[in-house]
């Protein structure tokens, strides 16, 4: 009875493959969850607080990206987890008011912006898991660049003199994390192992909310 090696170790790689898929993807929905509960226990939150947490959720998903590569526990094992579990919550709590009030006044707008969001993921995750050629290397170039225009928006809700800019930063926003979840997901396919599992379904997490806010946006 012979064994073939060359033929196990590609079954075995695509197994590994499946699995971190789907630890991924089980994290993602976590994220969601926390963030949608976040959406509904928020909702009557003052804007000042909601833009606490909002900062709050940013500077948590800051450390992770900066300081993650010092402090492993921010990217792998359980704290990281829960790391995520809070960040989405702190983000949901965030939007809570403005949700609630598009909600209130434009219940169109807002089942619009979930099924556009939820469309333009499936899409770009197809996308990024059908493509051959890798491309890891416009994971941190795009993230830089999301996180920057992200940061801008921000300011100007914070402080004011967007003006007309704000449209062209959703669309801005939009397509950058739509470029992201392409890449993520590529990356998810072709090199990911357990130790990516947290980064990645929160760079996800992150480029599904952005989607969503900026079709939010540009619906009203």
């Amino acid at each position: 009875m012979s064994f073939d090696a060359s033929y196990a170790e590609p079954r075995a790689a695509r197994r590994e493959t499946a699995a971190v898929f789907g630890q991924t993807m089980f994290l993602v929905a976590v994220a969601l969850g926390f963030c949608v509960v976040g959406t509904v226990i928020g909702r009557d939150l003052s804007t000042g607080a909601a833009r606490a947490c909002s900062f709050a959720g940013l500077g948590m998903l800051l450390a992770q990206g900066f300081l993650g590569g010092r402090i492993p526990a921010l990217r792998v094992g359980p704290f990281a987890i829960g790391w995520l579990c809070v960040l989405a919550l702190l983000i949901g709590l965030g939007l809570a008011p403005f949700v609630a009030y598009v909600a209130e006044v434009d219940p169109k707008g807002l089942t619009t912006a979930i099924g556009g969001t939820a469309v333009t993921v499936l899409g770009m995750a197809a996308l990024g898991l059908a493509l051959s050629k890798g491309l890891a290397g416009w994971m941190r170039p795009l993230s830089y660049a999301v996180f920057a225009a992200v940061v801008v928006s921000l300011v100007g809700l914070v402080f004011g003199g967007l003006g007309a800019l704000n449209p062209l930063l959703s669309l801005l926003i939009f397509g950058l994390s739509a470029l992201l979840i392409i890449v993520d997901f590529n990356y998810l396919r072709r090199h990911a192992t357990e130790d990516d599992v947290v980064w990645l379904a929160t760079g996800i997490f992150v480029s599904i909310v952005n989607i969503f806010i900026t079709l939010l946006n540009l619906s009203r």
